[in-house]
């Protein structure tokens, strides 16, 4: 069993910081930046990112 084989395909913006530990807040700037991606769903526009992307930010896995 490898590391994320746990976890939801899509991840909240806190469940993605306490991963990388660092803050929400920085979650939040690399999606504007293009670093990590966000899905966008429901009307109040709340943030899921892919584990896929997490896990090739952590080095785990080949970007697709």
């Amino acid at each position: 069993m490898s590391l994320g084989d746990e976890w939801p395909e899509l991840l909240t913006v806190r469940e993605v910081a306490k991963i990388l530990r660092v803050s929400p807040l920085t979650i939040k700037r690399w999606g504007k930046r293009g670093k990590l991606p966000a899905i966008r769903i429901n009307s109040r526009g709340d943030r899921r990112y892919k584990k896929e992307a997490v896990l090739w930010l952590l080095g785990l896995q080949q970007k697709s």
